[in-house]
């Protein structure tokens, strides 16, 4: 039971040492992966598009 209780106080310790982000920082980031996702999502659906449109032209449907 002591090696669980050291390990927490450890798991405490090193947790006030990590240098938490500010509410700007991670609303800075979380605004650059939403707009990034969208952005790659409207690019890949570009792309489908336009290979299932060659599909299409290379092999038409009956």
């Amino acid at each position: 039971m002591s090696k669980v209780t050291e390990f927490v106080k450890e798991c405490g310790a090193e947790l006030r040492k990590v240098v938490w982000p500010t509410r700007q920082d991670v609303i800075a980031s979380v605004k650059v992966v939403i707009v990034s996702t969208i952005v790659i999502a409207i690019i890949l659906g570009v792309f489908d598009i336009a290979f299932s449109a060659g599909m299409n032209l290379l092999f038409p449907a009956a």
